[in-house]
């Protein structure tokens, strides 16, 4: 079996300091420790450019270094994607070709020739058909999607088959394997129970075949979000039964063709969003106001900055300050499914009623920018006081749902105890680091993982 490792670190333009710099230490450090280590280990990898510039910002050009060396090395193939991680189904295509053409200008910079990405990953692989027609249009040879964009079902794909895509036939499609990916990278995975030796296991009769696998995660998992986790990473690099390859080899070990039209989709998408249609629902779902409203004033930056002379002296400041705000994290931080934070939300409402009122735009414009931003803030307070969150949330438990949604093995009572014991442990970590929010959201999945133990683990 061939494995492709996808891996994609990114940190918001708005990030302080001190988490680049911790994260920094915690995470990117230690992958690139763990391959230069292991040589032979290949990784596809997708740095978007404004975690580049942060990176360099707070005195850790070290991991550019590093990054850019491995590459060289043969050991590392860079994506590319949107330089400030917008959320591109959402954008008109001029704001989507822009971004990324910033993101491939600002890494070029600082990697230099051998920043030559062959894919694209567009950010949280969101997939609607305009996205793949631009990343062929771009000479981009493959996208990399998920699993659920195939078909909308989990295990449906063809694991010796490359796909490409319907009328772009030029560009291939790439999708992760959600089920190992998601056993991978969430705290359902515990170092004295999940082992390269049981991903072989799960895997079965696979691994003896002319199959591929892709696993694609967010880096950051490896060391920031879960602790210790990057130790398994690097054991599974070690496994001889899966053969190490970027997704751009691919294309040399399997000959099977088939023309696929991905659905509209992201790779947070659930089965209840193919249920209702709502393939973006975390970013923008017509039951959120507070997500509505900020559409509203991103798309009303949008069309005035659209109108404005790039020869007006206040272009340049106005410009590059939109780039900059359509990051993603304030649609996804309001989604209450379950993240939320209002600093998130009220930086991000700012970032465009500030653009706003330097534009010269008349005045009822600017106010009603200020009209937004602050009914934004005040029904995310209302949401917090109210209860709503919590509701939200409840319904939203990702970790949990997607685990026992999906048609898995029943999980041993060994492995199930020391996921609770993991979890508690991160709890504990995170209430000690004053990560109070996130230490409360731990202790829910570790109940409600509890109440549901006799399912799980098939207890009778």
């Amino acid at each position: 079996m061939y494995w492709t490792n996808f891996l994609h670190i990114y940190q918001p333009p708005t990030q302080k300091s001190m988490w680049v710099k911790k994260i920094a230490n915690e995470s990117y450090r230690k992958i690139t420790k763990g391959l230069k280590e292991n040589p032979k280990a290949k990784l596809t990898l997708n740095i978007n450019a404004t975690l580049v510039e942060l990176l360099e910002r707070d005195g850790c050009l070290d991991v550019v270094e590093d990054l850019r060396t491995l590459a060289e090395k043969g050991q590392i193939e860079f994506t590319d994607s949107a330089k400030y991680h917008a959320f591109l189904p959402l954008l008109p295509e001029k704001e989507i070709k822009r971004q990324i053409e910033l993101n491939r200008e600002t890494n070029q910079k600082y990697f230099g020739k051998i920043y030559q990405p062959k894919g694209f990953f567009p950010t949280e692989m969101g997939y609607s058909r305009k996205i793949g027609e631009i990343a062929a249009d771009l000479g981009y040879q493959w996208i990399i999607l998920d699993e659920l964009a195939c078909s909308g079902k989990v295990g449906a794909l063809a694991p010796d088959t490359i796909y490409t895509l319907k009328g772009k036939e030029n560009l291939k499609v790439f999708f992760r394997d959600r089920e190992t990916s998601f056993r991978i990278l969430s705290a359902q995975v515990g170092m004295s129970v999940f082992s390269s030796n049981m991903l072989v296991k799960l895997l079965g009769e696979r691994v003896n075949k002319e199959e591929y696998l892709i696993t694609a995660m967010d880096g950051e998992t490896f060391g920031h979000h879960r602790p210790g986790l990057e130790e398994l990473l690097f054991d599974l690099y070690k496994t001889k039964e899966l053969k190490g390859v970027f997704i751009s080899e691919l294309e040399n070990f399997f000959t099977k063709r088939e023309v696929v039209d991905p659905l509209d989709s992201s790779w947070a998408l659930m089965k209840r969003d193919l249920e209702q249609n709502t393939p973006f629902s975390r970013w923008k779902n017509e039951d959120n106001q507070i997500q509505m409203w900020q559409w509203e004033l991103t798309n009303l930056a949008i069309n005035e900055v659209e109108k404005l002379s790039p020869e007006d002296p206040v272009y340049p400041k106005v410009r590059k300050a939109l780039d900059r705000a359509l990051h993603s994290d304030q649609y996804w931080w309001a989604s209450a499914q379950p993240w939320w934070s209002i600093e998130m939300m009220e930086g991000g409402a700012k970032e465009f009623k500030n653009i706003l009122q330097i534009l010269p735009i008349d005045q009822q414009k600017k106010d009603y920018a200020k009209e937004l931003y602050l009914k934004i803030i005040q029904e995310a307070f209302d949401w917090q006081r109210s209860g709503k969150v919590e509701e939200l949330s409840k319904l939203a438990d990702e970790d949990v749902t997607q685990r026992i949604t999906t048609e898995t093995p029943y999980i041993p009572k060994e492995e199930f105890d020391q996921i609770v014991k993991n979890l508690e442990n991160q709890m504990l970590t995170a209430a000690e680091n004053k990560e109070y929010e996130r230490a409360a959201q731990i202790r829910d999945r570790v109940k409600e993982l509890k109440e549901k133990e006799k399912e799980i683990t098939n207890i009778k």
